[in-house]
């Protein structure tokens, strides 16, 4: 696999309330659909409410990603039935980091860099 090639796992940890995505590559609208359907698969593991669980997102391996790509992805994230409460974001690149910020905007999202440990702490921490 090359690296653009878009790939993620998304795992739910129900005992936290937590999803756990890692995400790379570059990413066309079949492989965002599919990034949802396994996303919804995990909210479903999930014992609490709707819109209570919190996510941690891993995307240093991500891509520069097209307007289209953007735009899907935005799509994903404002959908009101599957909102994190909050969310911790760990990002290496700075221009794929602003791009997500546009795609995540007037969310409860923290920006890390570095290691996904630190972003877990913020989040469980509430």
């Amino acid at each position: 696999m090359n690296g653009m090639t878009p790939r993620f796992t998304i795992t739910a940890d129900p005992t936290l309330n937590l999803v756990t995505i890692v995400i790379g590559g570059f990413f066309a609208q079949p492989a965002i659909d599919a990034f949802e359907r396994e996303r919804d698969v995990a909210h479903r593991k999930l014992r609490c409410g709707p819109n209570q669980h919190l996510t941690l997102v891993d995307m240093r391996e991500m891509l520069i990603q097209s307007q289209e790509a953007i735009a899907g992805f935005q799509r994903v994230l404002n959908n009101h039935a599957t909102k994190s409460k909050r969310i911790a974001i760990v990002t290496s690149q700075t221009l794929a980091r602003m791009q997500v910020e546009r795609a995540a905007e007037r969310r409860d999202v923290q920006y890390f860099s570095g290691e996904p440990a630190e972003a877990r702490e913020w989040l469980l921490a509430g």
